[in-house]
Parts: C-alpha cells; sequence; structure tokens
C-alpha cells in the first residue's frame, strides 16, 4: 500500500481529501490524516467563537469516514523528510511515502516585549475558547485592546462592539488606514463603521511592549483590561525546524508542483507555503486542486505538465458584525448587507459540502 499521510485538517487538506476520497482512489492508497482535534476547524470564524457570539458547533466540521482513511489525534513535533517519518507528542511515528504539511500557522509577536506572554489569541481553536472566557469576564467599561487591523482583527472588533457595548475597544493598526492595499472606498466604509459604533482605531501605531495591563504604543502608555493579538502569523514550529529554503517569513519555498525541491514527495498546503498571496483558506483550497493533479499523475506514473496554471483568487469577503459587512471581488467593491448575505452563504456551502 501507498502510504499518503497529510498533516493537519485544514482547509487545504480537507479539499484534498474531498476530492481523492468522493473519486477514483486507487484501492493501494491508504491516506492518514493526523491533527490534534478530531474534527476540522472552520478558522475563518474563530472570531465570532472568541466573542461568544456563536458556539462550537458552528465552528466544526465532522472529518469524513473511508476505508482507506486512518484519523491519529495528536501532536506532531518533528517532520524527519531523511527518513521519511512524523513524530508526535505521544512517540508514536508515523512512516510515509508521500507527505502533505498542511498544519498551518501561528501568531508572530514580531519580537515585540511581552506579547507572547500577556495577549490573547483566536489562532486555533483552542485559544479562542480561553481568549472566550477572557472577554466574557470582563465587566463593564472594560477596555479592550485588538491588535492588527487585518481581516481577523476588524471582524473581531465588530462582533465584540456588537455583542458588548460596554466595552471600550480599540484596534491599533500600522498603517495610515484600514485595508490600505484596497480601494479607498472599502477602507472608508470599514473606518465609518467603527466611527459610528465607537470603535477607536488608532492608526499608524507601533506597539513596542505588552504588560498585563499596559499597551506601549510609541511612547504613549495605555491602559487596558485585555490585549488580543491579530497582527501577524509564521509557520508553526515544526515547520518552522525543518532543514529545508524558507523565504523571509519562515514559509517553505517550493517549486510549482507545491513540492519541496530537494524532495518531490513532500508538498507543502497552506499558511505554511511561499506563495505570491497573503495566506488564507482560498489559496489553502486552489494550491490542494493541484496537488491531487499531481498525486494522481505520479499515482498512474504519467509525466507531470511542464507549466502549472496561475492560481487566481476570487476575492475575499468581511464580516461587520452580524448585519453589515464589506467585500472584494474580482476588482469590484460590495459594501452593506448583501456583503454579509454573501459570506454567510459562503460558509453555509462549505459547510453543506464538506460536513
Amino acid at each position: 500500500m501507498k502510504k499518503l499521510v497529510l498533516l493537519g485538517a485544514g482547509y487545504g487538506n480537507m479539499r484534498i481529501l474531498l476530492r481523492l476520497l468522493t473519486k477514483d482512489l486507487p484501492t493501494d492508497v491508504e491516506i492518514t490524516l493526523i491533527d490534534r482535534t478530531p474534527f476540522h476547524s472552520v478558522k475563518t470564524e474563530f472570531y465570532a467563537l472568541a466573542v461568544g457570539t456563536v458556539s462550537d458547533s458552528v465552528v466544526r466540521v465532522p472529518l469524513p469516514v473511508h476505508d482507506q482513511l486512518k484519523v491519529i489525534g495528536g501532536e506532531i513535533i518533528e517532520i524527519n523528510t531523511a527518513e521519511k517519518c512524523v513524530f508526535l507528542d505521544d512517540g508514536q511515528q508515523v512512516p510515509y511515502d508521500e507527505l502533505v504539511i498542511g498544519l498551518g500557522c501561528q501568531d508572530n509577536y514580531h519580537d515585540v516585549l511581552g506579547a507572547a506572554e500577556n495577549t490573547y489569541s483566536i489562532q486555533t481553536i483552542g485559544k479562542s475558547r480561553i481568549t472566550y472566557e477572557k472577554l466574557l469576564g470582563l465587566g463593564g467599561g472594560a477596555t479592550v485592546g485588538i491588535i492588527g487591523a487585518g481581516l481577523s482583527g476588524i471582524e473581531l472588533a465588530s462582533e465584540l462592539r456588537e455583542s458588548r457595548p460596554d466595552l471600550n475597544i480599540k484596534l491599533f493598526d500600522r498603517s495610515p488606514r484600514i485595508l490600505r492595499d484596497f480601494p479607498e472606498r472599502l477602507s472608508n466604509y470599514v473606518k465609518g463603521w467603527f466611527d459610528e459604533h465607537n470603535v477607536d482605531v488608532v492608526s499608524n501605531s507601533n506597539i513596542t511592549k505588552v504588560e498585563e495591563n499596559l499597551l506601549y504604543n510609541h511612547e504613549e502608555t495605555i491602559p487596558v483590561d485585555a490585549v488580543v493579538w491579530t497582527a501577524g502569523i509564521r509557520p508553526v514550529t515544526p515547520v518552522q525546524n525543518m532543514k529545508t529554503e524558507k523565504d523571509d517569513s519562515g514559509r517553505v519555498v517550493l517549486n510549482m508542483y507545491h513540492q519541496l525541491p530537494e524532495y518531490s514527495d513532500v508538498y507543502v498546503v497552506g499558511d505554511c507555503a511561499s506563495l505570491p498571496y497573503a495566506p488564507s483558506a482560498q489559496v489553502a483550497e486552489e494550491q490542494a486542486e493541484q496537488i491531487v493533479k499531481i498525486l494522481r499523475l505520479t499515482w498512474n506514473n504519467e509525466p507531470l505538465p511542464e507549466t502549472m496554471p496561475e492560481i487566481k483568487l476570487k476575492g475575499f469577503l468581511g464580516s461587520l458584525g452580524k448585519k453589515q459587512g464589506f467585500a472584494y471581488l474580482g476588482d469590484r467593491t460590495v459594501t452593506g448587507r448583501i456583503a454579509r448575505l454573501l459570506k454567510s452563504g459562503v460558509l453555509w456551502m462549505y459547510k453543506w459540502h464538506n460536513g
């Protein structure tokens, strides 16, 4: 039996499973999926889990069941490409013939003093639950600092505002304007929502230190009761420890087939991969589609294509609470209730296809 091992039940590997298990999986291929949880987590909704406006059941999707699929629960501590083996923290060793690394990311604290110790996170379902407990316990008039005004920070700040009008919310953005890489109309709409709902957007910020109840922004100190970090990501530690070429962000450099250049039996999908796009669920799924095609060609002993198609992204969707949203689709800006409905529809379709 050929052993295909998938590390992580994220968006990329879920798409690989969806394609392989539902159509013409060779009978001599055995798939092993390793993840710390026995389900797939819809990470794009962790902000709502952290605020408490959705339950765990909304962000969990059951893993597929198939005679040729084995699921192992555990924490991965080492990926040894020379020995073609994955090591888990409980002592298990899982050998592979082909490997797809889809382990995702962790917070990047950019060497800010005290950030790792004194901030909360929404990077995993477990950390989002801890963040929820902290935010739930805050009294009226408490101040919450959210570091990073990317999509995660924007959605977290707006959801928290709508859920807890009694809190003071400060959203720290390093840029002069929110979503500066996108049309000004989009930025103005999001900033206008925050102004209307009394969320303090601190532009041109530079957080240099985080203490338990104090933020240092440039030379200013700001009292806070809780801080949530959404200011960047980096690959998880087992990927950082791999002896292979990486880019300036620590992501793994790949060939055009999404493989390690020195190990064609190892693929990387999602947030750990060095690609000319910002990490997202959409990028991971598009990568996965191409990886499935390469796997099938390899299993059939067919030649690989001389070129690979360019990954084309449709855009992105974001929410501002439960009723408003924003989107950038095919160079077109959409705002308001329609954008929010679009996001809800995409989530429903995703869970329907994968659940």
